[in-house]
């Protein structure tokens, strides 16, 4: 799971992903239910474009009766967002996002204490990590909150990921569900924030361990 991040400037924000429209956001470091941009299929356009936009870091479904929600959903495990309540009409819907990440940051445990690992990519580049958002519109004031989630998927098997988060000592170590965040490929922009279902799908997978500039924070 991913808990923290840094979001790049809304300038090169708009410049990796070609988004047009100005919005007001500069780099900061990203906890759940904070403020977070992140990019998605412009909801008022008439064709294919992409839109900045700013909202809450943990996703308010269409059901919540407050966007303070009592339980945690800026993260969604992806083998589970087609079925899950909080997530499955933003994923059946087609409600996916890009979640832009200079980088972020996982607990390693290997020593018997919690120690920050910060995971960049190795060609400096910025992260697009894989989401899902929702609008949601408080019936009581009118207020109107846009919101997202990050997805994960089972790294037990990967070289870094496995190796971030407490284990679990009464599970095996290829059974501990550890966590890894999905990473959109620029050219894959378009297919994931467009696509079909099973495009998207297609494009779920985990980051090559050498795609990584990864190590303790100093």
């Amino acid at each position: 799971m991913c808990n923290r991040y840094v979001s790049p400037a809304a300038g090169d924000i708009e410049r990796y992903w070609t988004v047009g429209a100005r919005t007001p956001w500069r780099m900061a470091e990203v906890f759940p239910r904070a403020p977070g941009p992140f990019v998605r299929a412009a909801r008022d356009a008439s064709e294919a474009q992409r839109e900045l936009v700013i909202g809450q870091w943990g996703l308010v479904p269409w059901f919540a009766k407050t966007a303070k929600l009592p339980y945690s959903t800026n993260n969604a495990r992806y083998e589970e967002i087609a079925t899950k309540a909080s997530f499955k009409a933003s994923w059946h819907h087609g409600k996916r996002c890009i979640i832009p990440a200079l980088s972020f940051d996982e607990p390693n445990w290997e020593s018997g204490r919690n120690v920050w690992w910060r995971f960049a990519r190795a060609d400096g580049a910025p992260w697009g990590l894989a989401g899902l958002w929702n609008t949601w519109t408080d019936k009581a004031s009118g207020e109107i909150v846009e919101s997202y989630t990050m997805l994960t998927l089972n790294a037990d098997a990967h070289p870094l990921f496995r190796r971030m988060h407490k284990p679990d000592p009464k599970l095996a170590p290829d059974a501990q569900d550890k966590r890894g965040v999905v990473a959109i490929e620029f050219d894959d922009v378009d297919a994931w924030l467009f696509g079909t279902p099973e495009q998207a799908a297609s494009l779920v997978r985990l980051t090559p361990a050498q795609a990584f500039d990864a190590g303790p924070l100093r």
